[in-house]
């Protein structure tokens, strides 16, 4: 049996990266402030704040006083503003990292990180890509990958496109777009439904951060999660649809000037806002880098719709 692995958070994220320890044979330990988390006889889920130093750094050391291999910290903000995320995300990232750092230089920090950071989105995003945004959503990742960098604890940011897959609901290729779909119904995107657009796969980014962990040359590094060829968002509509045996549903797009007015008036319209320069052009990310060194590719697309419509459907 291998050395105790930590994930604090629960989201579609950590609950995949704990069910993927687990299933390796790994000793797991969730932490989340509601003691929630994948229901394994592997798996020991407690009740922990991110934000308590003395409780993170007790949650870190096993019964015999030895430290974590590996911390994957998943927390996110409580809500989809940048207010909140500022407010915080940095208070639980450094709570954490100082925590591993205490314990042993050699007790890696994983995250999950998103696209948001890059200044120059309009051209295929690389591991090497200029990351300088300095407004909103996007300011606060580029942030805190800046704290990552400079903290003595060592990480890795292992980046991901818009998620799809189990558990990934708050998603546009999630409850936006899957039940739709399998209800028969037209769908609505925002943008363009025509234009190229990476999603990554939730089980995909998992795999990468475990095997990142497991390599000390990404250490300290931004890295990139498997991600298939982009597609636009009309092509993965569909595959949902090809996955559940039916028609290639109607796709139709929200009004970029509708959503924007509503931001007026709306605080979640004028934050989902921020981000339509995503959908209004092409947004594609490159993985090659981290598929060579990790050894990894992307789970097919059809594979991974197949994966996604029989999660959605056992929900009912």
């Amino acid at each position: 049996m291998s050395h105790l692995q930590v994930v604090a958070g629960a989201g579609p994220v950590g609950w995949t990266v704990a069910e993927k320890l687990a299933a390796q044979g790994h000793r797991v330990r969730v932490l989340t402030r509601s003691g929630s988390g994948p229901e394994d006889p592997g798996i020991e889920r407690l009740r922990v704040d991110a934000t308590d130093p003395e409780a993170v750094a007790a949650a870190l050391v096993d019964e015999d006083g030895l430290p974590t291999d590996a911390v994957y910290m998943c927390v996110h903000g409580s809500a989809y503003h940048a207010d909140v995320w500022a407010r915080e995300l940095p208070v639980a990232e450094r709570v954490v990292l100082d925590a591993a750092a205490n314990l042993s230089e050699k007790t890696v920090v994983v995250f999950p990180e998103s696209l948001y950071s890059y200044s120059e989105p309009d051209r295929v995003m690389t591991e090497d890509s200029p990351r300088e945004a300095d407004t909103g959503k996007r300011g606060v990742r580029r942030q805190l990958l800046a704290a990552r960098a400079a903290h003595r604890a060592p990480t890795v940011s292992v980046v991901a496109s818009d998620f799809f897959g189990p558990r990934a609901r708050s998603a546009m290729a999630g409850e936006r777009m899957v039940p739709t779909v399998l209800a028969g119904r037209k769908v609505r995107v925002l943008g363009s439904a025509d234009l190229p657009h990476s999603f990554t796969y939730v089980p995909d980014l998992a795999a990468a951060m475990i095997a990142a962990a497991g390599e000390p040359a990404v250490w300290n590094t931004v890295i990139h999660a498997p991600t298939g060829q982009a597609v636009t968002q009309r092509e993965i509509a569909t595959a949902f649809a090809r996955a559940a045996g039916l028609p290639a549903p109607a796709v139709g797009t929200i009004p970029s000037w509708l959503l924007r007015a509503g931001g007026v008036v709306n605080r979640d319209m004028k934050e989902l806002a921020e981000m339509l320069y995503q959908f209004t052009a092409p947004f594609v990310m490159d993985s090659t880098r981290t598929e060579q060194v990790l050894g990894l590719s992307p789970t097919p697309l059809d594979e991974a719709a197949a994966a996604t419509v029989a999660w959605w459907r056992a929900r009912g």
